[in-house]
């Protein structure tokens, strides 16, 4: 995610992590980004999501230093604020990358993740797996595959930002 950041706004050098620190994922993906942050070049600010009014206020105060972008993970409480958050990054002029492809159908700029649709495909094979008498314990752990790219450039021209051709290329869905 922080790679994509960087690709499509490269002039950004810090980066806000809207992370839900309830849940252990949200440390995880805290901890994965900041494995790959000092090889970019940018400086991590993790932001707690708890309500709306602690992400307005973080996200605000955050916007008020030049070469800002947020990167934000997935959890129930972004998902519930999606609204919200893609709203503070337009109003800020925040370049931000979405664990969920509908913030970007909902006006956010980029989308990079797992293909969900790819991962249910795969789960039904589990399923069929398990119903001819396979162990569960037995099967391994998958991870994502496939991954997905989306771009939003109406929210890129708002922001200012020529989305490299390289990355529409790579893109699976472009929003125009």
């Amino acid at each position: 995610m922080a790679g994509a950041l960087k690709e499509i706004a490269s002039g950004t050098t810090r980066v806000a992590v809207l992370r839900d620190p309830a849940i252990a994922s949200g440390i995880g993906q805290f901890g994965a980004i900041q494995a790959v942050a000092p090889s970019l070049k940018v400086e991590l600010s993790p932001v707690d999501v708890r309500d709306a009014g602690e992400i307005e206020s973080a996200v605000t105060a955050f916007a008020h230093s030049a070469n800002g972008g947020l990167i934000v993970t997935p959890s129930a409480l972004t998902t519930r604020y999606r609204d919200l958050i893609v709203a503070l990054a337009a109003r800020h002029k925040l370049p931000a990358v979405y664990a969920n492809r509908y913030f970007v159908t909902g006006g956010g700029l980029t989308f990079y993740g797992p293909d969900f649709i790819d991962q249910y495909r795969r789960a039904a094979g589990y399923v069929d797996r398990i119903l001819k008498g396979e162990k569960p314990a037995d099967m391994p752990v998958q991870a994502p595959t496939k991954y997905e790219l989306v771009v939003n450039l109406k929210t890129a021209e708002a922001l200012g930002l020529e989305v490299p051709p390289a990355l529409l290329a790579r893109a699976d869905e472009v929003i125009e």
